[in-house]
């Protein structure tokens, strides 16, 4: 599990990262507004810890922007202010949670695992378009203008992970997570197997996107080209 922690207080972001650790989550950390946006671009998150109050851009304002990009990813906004009415905000604003200051990291980590439980729709809609393919989420067809091939029920929930954070570094234990379930024994090889099936299904489509290994870390889906790796 790959987590995000946008706040400002160092020693805070210290603290938080040992326990983080211990718990055999990943986590990266960003100590202002505007930088999140960069790891949010490029990296899928399983849950965000976000301060409200920041320099630059205050949390409020980050997690609308977030929703607004169509980012689902559980929120658990973080903050000193702890009256009714800026809980109603921060919820209001998107947040899934909200953490007053000062708070137990154990406390936080409970929050973190509760969010983790909760059952997620990888997307509403019927189907899903990016550059020259369609990806119909009910029947698992992958299409383009002038043809389409089936998936399997495994392959189309792959597919469609891998699409929901299109250009963003998707980790293996991600995938295993949120395909197999986290609790499912499967063999490292198996994901090899599956991304070699979507590699072969995209090539029969689309002569623009591929996945790219992220070696070390996992995989992107991605405009062939459009960046160095």
């Amino acid at each position: 599990m790959r987590l995000l922690l946008i706040e400002d207080d160092k020693e805070l972001c210290e603290a938080v990262e040992v326990h983080i650790k211990k718990e055999s989550f990943e986590l990266d950390i960003c100590n202002n507004g505007e930088d999140s946006f960069y790891y949010l671009e490029n990296t899928a998150y399983d849950v965000i810890i976000l301060d409200r109050m920041l320099p630059g851009m205050d949390g409020i304002k980050i997690l609308e922007k977030i929703r607004e990009k169509g980012n689902m990813t559980p929120v658990i906004m973080v903050t000193a202010m702890n009256g009714i009415n800026d809980r109603i905000d921060g919820l209001d604003s998107g947040a899934d949670d909200y953490l007053v200051k000062p708070y137990a990291v154990e406390e936080l980590l409970a929050r973190i695992r509760a969010l983790l439980r909760r059952p997620r729709k990888m997307e509403n809609a019927d189907c899903i378009e990016y550059s020259d393919l369609m990806f119909y989420t009910n029947t698992h067809v992958l299409a383009n203008e002038k043809q389409n091939v089936s998936l399997s029920k495994k392959e189309g929930a792959l597919l469609e992970f891998l699409l929901i954070n299109k250009e963003k570094i998707i980790t293996r234990e991600q995938i295993l997570s949120r395909v197999w379930g986290k609790d499912c024994f499967v063999e490292d090889g198996n994901i090899d197997n599956y991304i070699f099936f979507i590699r072969r299904r995209l090539k029969a489509i689309s002569k623009k996107v591929v996945v790219t290994t992220i070696h070390g870390i996992g995989y992107r889906l991605e405009i062939k080209g459009d960046r160095d790796v």
